[in-house]
């Protein structure tokens, strides 16, 4: 297949990619650039005083509870991101391999759980998972006791991966539909089980799907909001609370800038740090490949 080079003098390209340049200057690198500025200001009574020091990022780097509620954050997030990608692994497998009558009709109904208003997903929850909700009347049912964990980081995780699997639910479905169905006859034809055959052929294939699901809800659930505000009940705030609080509660506008930043700073490393093992899987993966057909 020929390549053919282009550079920006080219009209087609400059009209393709125009629109794109457009939009992200309006909409991210302006907004970006004045979060940037915002955050070396001051406020006094309630007021934006345009002062140009670095008063509020000392208050960021030295205040412990900031940093208690960020670290709070990355935990939850990575135990948000096992638990999402334990739960798809399975799903899509079935969705492949024992739903294939029934693929499409199941993944249009996680689409509609997906694409359905996340405020009336998260107060359902509430409904569920409150004293009197759906859940314990359950339990009652079946003589068991009460469980009461609304207003908990449990009830918070419950929503957050909830919101979320979907993300690693397709990205593993997509990665597992694209392995040769040939390598795991050859694994059966082995004698392998199917564990070993999964463990051992499809796994390992799919970890492009589990890689791309697990940034996906790792970056998202950095800026979560509704689950630990609805149904943490505020008791254990995230960076997103924080941030909100910062802006509307204490009216404090450059410090929530600042905090924006410094979440906007921990998703940049983390997909520069992605960027970086996808560049040395996708190099070494090439270099066996060529081995291999030497």
């Amino acid at each position: 297949m020929r390549v053919k080079e282009v550079n920006w003098s080219n009209k087609g390209l400059l009209s393709a990619t125009g629109p794109l340049t457009i939009m992200l200057l309006l909409f991210f690198l302006i907004p970006f650039f004045m979060t940037v500025v915002l955050s070396f200001q001051s406020t006094q009574y309630y007021r934006l005083q345009w002062t140009w020091d670095l008063d509020i990022w000392k208050e960021v780097f030295s205040e412990y509870f900031i940093w208690r509620i960020m670290w709070r954050t990355l935990t939850m997030s990575a135990l948000c991101v096992v638990l999402c990608v334990v739960i798809s692994l399975p799903i899509a497998y079935a969705l492949i391999n024992r739903m294939k009558s029934m693929e499409n009709n199941v993944k249009i109904l996680i689409v509609f759980a997906f694409l359905a208003d996340a405020v009336l997903k998260t107060f359902g929850w509430v409904l569920v998972l409150d004293k009197s909700g759906v859940m314990n009347g359950f339990l009652a049912w079946i003589g068991l006791p009460e469980i009461d964990i609304l207003f908990s980081p449990t009830a918070t995780m419950i929503g957050m991966v909830y919101n979320l699997v979907p993300y690693t639910i397709f990205t593993i479905y997509l990665s597992m539909d694209r392995i040769d169905r040939d390598l795991v006859r050859a694994a059966y034809d082995a004698g392998a089980s199917r564990f070993r055959t999964f463990w051992e052929v499809t796994l390992p294939l799919s970890k492009p799907g589990i890689f791309a699901g697990a940034i996906l809800v790792f970056v998202l659930s950095l800026g979560v909001f509704l689950e630990p505000k609805v149904m943490g009940g505020g008791t254990r705030p995230m960076a997103a609370e924080l941030i909100r609080q910062s802006f509307e509660t204490r009216v404090n506008w450059p410090l929530g800038a600042a905090l924006t930043l410094v979440v906007i700073a921990i998703g940049a490393i983390t997909l520069a740090i992605a960027g970086k093992i996808a560049a040395r899987t996708s190099a070494a993966n090439a270099t066996l490949a060529q081995e291999d057909s030497k």
